[in-house]
């Protein structure tokens, strides 16, 4: 059976998730380099801001190496084919950021919020699509509510002119049949495209992918080399091959992206991004991947397993712009273990 893949866009976030992986280090160069080389493959979007997205360069996130309204002009400026994209968690960034960004030449932002919270994306959705941005809701940590809640929310960001919902699994804790789940709820509930961000913490990413593909998502993230938070996401190379040999084209070249994740990605990365007990456990606590480095150092600082750090949060249904949480866990685990002792 022919699958053209024609309604399918995927987006590349190696350059905004994979800014965790690098504590935000990217330089204008490497940015320039992975750029250039997404465009010349083909990439329909190409995701560039910092890990926690715009405004994201702070002492509670970390800062920036180089300012994220440098690197996007710097990315505007390598593209002849592929549209520049911007991540925005309203309480991090501000109209004011998205305003920059745009004028920096980003076209398309999402705005993400904790999956029950999508009532306050409405200013920043509105403001994208007055600035002639495409505009997409972002519901992250998806696996944290039920499938009701879920459909509800993303229907308010389709009332505030969201262009696409994508359920967003910031945790790498969802499993096919529930992406199918969730997936098919919105496809039966929206009138607007659905996506998928998926991580790789329990090593289902590239699987999770195909189930959203297969329920009707139109717009899919990977990253390549699964430079990414946590144990990383859907490998984006992989994902091509995937897609190819299933019959679907979206008109990406397979050979360059895999030299790109090879020679251009590769020397970038600080350490081989597989699934080691950090990021497994992310996945099996549900906890926001983003976490995993805040988690290992507040670990050694208080002389705590990182693991149960993070256990711990998931108990505590933490949520993504609570790092601050992190280090209390781990001073209060390390009292519990004192006493204990």
């Amino acid at each position: 059976m022919s699958r053209p893949g024609k309604d399918i866009k995927i987006t590349e976030v190696s350059l905004r998730d994979g800014s965790h992986v690098v504590a935000h280090q990217f330089t204008e160069q490497q940015v320039r380099d992975v750029t250039r080389a997404l465009d010349d493959a083909g990439m329909h979007y190409i995701e560039v801001s910092h890990g926690d997205g715009l405004g994201g360069s702070t002492i509670q996130y970390g800062r920036s190496l180089v300012d994220e309204l440098k690197l996007i002009a710097a990315a505007v400026e390598e593209v002849k084919q592929s549209k520049i994209a911007v991540l925005l968690l309203p309480g991090i960034g501000t109209v004011h950021e998205l305003k920059e960004a745009n004028k920096c030449g980003a076209k398309l932002v999402r705005v993400a919020t904790h999956v029950t919270e999508a009532d306050v994306s409405a200013q920043h959705i509105n403001m994208a699509r007055e600035l002639g941005m495409e505009a997409l809701g972002f519901l992250m940590m998806a696996h944290s509510a039920p499938v009701e809640k879920l459909v509800e929310q993303a229907k308010l960001m389709e009332s505030y002119g969201a262009e696409a919902v994508y359920v967003t699994d910031s945790a790498g804790a969802l499993l096919p049949h529930e992406v199918r789940e969730r997936i098919r709820a919105l496809r039966e509930s929206l009138d607007i495209e659905v996506g998928f961000h998926g991580h790789n913490n329990l090593s289902v990413a590239v699987a999770n992918t195909f189930a959203a593909i297969e329920e009707g998502a139109t717009r899919i993230d990977g990253s390549v080399r699964c430079l990414g938070a946590g144990a990383g996401n859907t490998q984006t190379e992989v994902l091509l091959a995937v897609m190819d040999r299933m019959g679907y084209d979206v008109g990406i070249d397979l050979y360059k992206m895999m030299d790109l994740a090879e020679d251009v990605v590769g020397p970038i990365i600080p350490g081989s991004q597989e699934i080691k007990k950090g990021s497994l456990a992310l996945g099996y606590a549900g906890v926001y991947s983003s976490f995993l480095l805040h988690a290992e150092r507040a670990g050694k600082k208080f002389g705590i397993d990182p693991r149960d750090i993070l256990i711990e949060l998931g108990k505590m249904n933490v949520v993504g712009g609570q790092e601050d949480m992190i280090l209390d866990v781990a001073a209060n685990l390390s009292k519990k273990q004192t006493v204990e002792a």
